[in-house]
């Protein structure tokens, strides 16, 4: 890679492939550049921005265009991760869009109307997972998305949008925290509390999700995702341990739940939770 004090690629500002022809393998090999978008690039020192965002999608659409769906959730800020299993954002744009505001003067669907979009277009467990992260992020006030949804009546997905919208909670803090609970809403087993506080002699944990009332043991139940990013190296895994052990003398059954558990089809989840609960889960699971 070039020493940090060379010029950034094109000033910083996004570029196509055809602008770079073949030294495109070259300087992506590199690690010189990034791709914004497909076909878009970027020197790899320019930092992610809404800014940034709204510029790469200017090269790949007609100058009237207007972003919605996953590219204007995209725009607002809102990671891929919970938009959908890609990690390259869907190009999507319109002409016909009564509501919506300038980025980095990109015409863009309005906060309220994206998310409205996303609950209805999204598979059902992205659709909750957009949906939180557009609330977590402040770009939409959860009452104003269901009161703008009623606008929708009618339109193909408005039934998924209507649940979705009523299980959306902006204090989910990733994607995977919303795939579980929908998961455990799915089974039907209730309502849970999300980033449950439990103060220790010494600490206080948080728990993402938890079922607060006491279990036929006098126990509670408490459940956490544990992404690859955070929760893979030997020494987290020692963290994570010692954490369960320490809410453990607390008081606290804490299932830990990777990616792979919750996208399987075998409901070794469900038959777990259930089991604590002294309740069948409804199944087959919907996703």
């Amino acid at each position: 890679m070039l020493p940090y004090e060379a010029p950034l690629y094109f000033c910083g500002i996004p570029f196509t492939a055809r602008q770079v022809g073949s030294k495109l393998r070259w300087l992506l090999g590199a690690g010189e550049i990034r791709a914004v978008l497909k076909g878009v690039y970027v020197d790899v020192r320019v930092p992610d921005s809404p800014e940034l965002r709204a510029s790469a999608f200017t090269l790949l659409v007609p100058p009237d265009a207007i972003a919605c769906g996953r590219t204007a959730a995209w725009i607002h800020g809102i990671e891929t991760t919970a938009l959908g299993p890609s990690e390259q954002v869907n190009l999507q744009w319109t002409r016909d869009s009564d509501d919506t505001v300038e980025v980095a003067g990109v015409r863009v669907t309005s906060p309220v109307s994206t998310t409205v979009e996303l609950a209805m277009q999204l598979p059902r467990p992205f659709a909750l997972s957009a949906v939180d992260a557009m609330l977590r992020a402040g770009k939409a006030d959860r009452w104003a998305v269901r009161a703008a949804s009623t606008a929708y009546e009618g339109r193909p997905g408005i039934f998924q949008a209507r649940q979705i919208l009523y299980y959306a909670d902006r204090r989910a803090e990733s994607p995977g925290e919303s795939w579980l609970r929908l998961r455990l809403l799915d089974a039907g087993f209730g309502r849970l509390n999300l980033q449950t506080r439990v103060r220790g002699p010494e600490r206080e944990y948080r728990i993402d999700l938890a079922y607060p009332e006491p279990l036929e043991d006098g126990r509670r139940l408490g459940l956490e995702y544990d992404s690859d990013k955070w929760h893979s190296r030997p020494r987290e895994e020692a963290r994570d341990e010692r954490r369960r052990n320490e809410l453990a003398a607390l008081g606290w059954h804490i299932i830990s739940v990777r990616r792979t558990d919750l996208w399987g089809r075998y409901p070794a989840l469900e038959l777990a939770v259930g089991s604590y609960l002294s309740q069948q889960p409804r199944l087959p699971r919907r996703w």
